[in-house]
């Protein structure tokens, strides 16, 4: 009696198993991580070929040659590129990502000071991108060939063809420097201080009770994030345009139109949930590629995040600075992945464990 029992439990876990290793999530993550590793060691070796010499670049041209020689002792530079790598790898299981040449600091140091400006950045832009596209995207699909159906393609064309930084200067140059509604560049005012909490400014202010401080953050967050979501939102809108015409000419919904049920709860209950599961994925990509397309709105607005970082790093041929941002940005790519297949399977049953749409 107690073997069957046993075995009864064991055929119950290994069902168990078998489930969570067919889930589809469950097989991203894994592929996920191992793309993490690959990044990490495809973006080593690039830094590493790329011309010039990153010890005589960070002690300059007049430095001493037995001073730069030890120096590149000291990153490992001397070494064969697989043991640099190696002691890399190292250091990373150690938390460690190594001395950036652009700060002559730890480069994890240097992540968790100028990521939450990035991060939080990324956040509006989020919200005003997601809400742009349902509400534009949604009421353009409902009524096709209307004059707001219209007005949203020319958006979504010059939307589209603008790039992010190009949006900076237009509405820097028009509400900052001429009708100065905004501020230009730094995420405070000189005379507004924010106690350091998680980093974020808007939330810190939040956390401290500082309500100057939280509308100042905020207001300096509107220009900067309105220029990375504007080409993204007016993209997605589109799609989720013509995925509600495509899904309105359908005959179930036909039906509901037919039996007299009224036309908004319609559109916006059986109409927008299928036709966000081929806007979400896009959605998730361009929130995903903020921190990488991010860099030169940053150096417009002198916001002092992450990617603006990295652009230094780059120029000044900073090794473990060059990879220490591509894996954080690796990372994040990995995460929204995997938050929109989340939200794809809520969204779709067919796909909770590995069915076709």
């Amino acid at each position: 009696m107690g073997s069957d029992i046993r075995m009864k439990n064991r055929l119950n876990i290994l069902y168990v198993l078998e489930r969570i290793f067919n889930h589809m999530l469950f097989k991203r993550t894994v592929l996920s991580l191992l793309s993490l590793f690959g990044l990490s060691l495809i973006i080593f070796t690039l830094a590493r070929i790329m011309p010039g010499d990153p010890a005589r670049m960070a002690l300059g041209p007049r430095a001493p040659e037995e001073l730069v020689q030890k120096y590149r002792e000291m990153l490992h530079l001397d070494k064969p590129i697989y043991l640099q790598y190696y002691y890399w790898l190292t250091d990373f299981f150690q938390g460690k990502l190594g001395i950036s040449l652009t700060s002559f600091r730890e480069v994890s140091v240097d992540i968790i000071e100028f990521l939450p400006a990035t991060l939080e950045l990324m956040l509006y832009v989020a919200i005003i991108q997601i809400t742009g596209t349902l509400i534009l995207g949604t009421l353009s699909g409902s009524k096709p060939g209307s004059i707001l159906d219209g007005a949203l393609r020319v958006f979504s064309y010059v939307g589209i063809c603008v790039p992010p930084f190009v949006w900076g200067l237009i509405l820097q140059f028009i509400f900052s420097y001429i009708l100065g509604f905004f501020p230009a560049t730094e995420r405070l005012s000189p005379s507004v201080q924010v106690p350091r909490i998680t980093g974020f400014v808007t939330i810190d202010a939040m956390i401290t009770g500082n309500l100057r401080g939280f509308v100042d953050g905020l207001w300096h967050l509107i220009l900067p994030s309105l220029a990375l979501a504007l080409g993204a939102m007016a993209q997605e809108a589109r799609i989720l345009r013509s995925a509600m015409v495509e899904n309105i000419n359908k005959d179930y919904i036909l039906t509901l139109l037919s039996h007299g049920i009224p036309n908004y709860r319609i559109y916006f209950r059986y109409a927008l949930k299928p036709s966000l599961v081929s806007t979400i994925p896009v959605v998730g990509l361009d929130i995903a590629s903020l921190i990488a397309n991010a860099f030169m709105v940053e150096v417009i607005f002198n916001w002092p995040g992450l990617s603006k970082f990295g652009i230094t790093a780059m120029l000044r041929k900073d090794l473990n600075g060059i990879v220490g941002v591509v894996l954080v940005a690796g990372l994040v790519y990995t995460i929204t992945n995997v938050i929109v297949d989340i939200i794809l399977t809520l969204l779709d049953p067919r796909l909770r464990y590995g069915g076709e749409r």
